[in-house]
């Protein structure tokens, strides 16, 4: 039987290491199984999670020029469910405001208070990033903003 990507194989796993494990396939060979691949969760050290000599599943993922055969275990299991997401609280008049731009610091006699976190599950890094980038992106024109009526206001010195 040959191993090819998209392959899902019974296997051992043969050593562990701080960036993954190694785990025997069938026909002799071998492949690499990354800290990342072991499990929907984040992963602090593969020892918690694997032993030596320990049945496991996984998904050949890859296989570079070397013949190097890159795994997943977690790609091998069905995802974890979502949680289910809970609307928050509507603001006053029971609808709830569009998505996008909040309103700003010196609104007409307004002033600018975060909605507090809602609990969510664990996100993975692609949408935390993208939530930083549009929290800094928002956060830089309102302080762009600001310096413009700042310079609006006092005149050119």
């Amino acid at each position: 039987m040959g191993i090819e990507v998209g392959s899902i194989l019974d296997g051992k796993v043969t050593g562990i290491t701080k960036f993954g494990a190694f785990v025997s396939l069938p026909g002799n060979r071998s492949g690499l199984v990354h800290i990342s691949e072991i499990a929907y969760s984040y992963v602090n050290d593969v020892h918690d999670l694997l032993a030596e000599g320990q049945e496991v599943k996984v998904k050949v993922i890859g296989i570079d020029d070397n013949n190097r055969i890159n795994l997943s275990i977690k790609q091998a299991l069905p995802p974890p469910p979502r949680p289910e997401r809970r609307p928050g609280p509507r603001p006053e008049g029971g609808e709830r405001r569009p998505q996008g731009r909040r309103p700003g610091p010196g609104g007409p006699g307004r002033s600018f208070t975060p909605e507090p976190a809602q609990p969510r599950g664990p996100a993975s890094f692609e949408d935390q990033l993208k939530q930083f980038m549009a929290s800094s992106d928002s956060k830089l024109s309102e302080l762009h903003m600001n310096e413009k009526r700042s310079n609006r206001r006092g005149g050119r010195r």
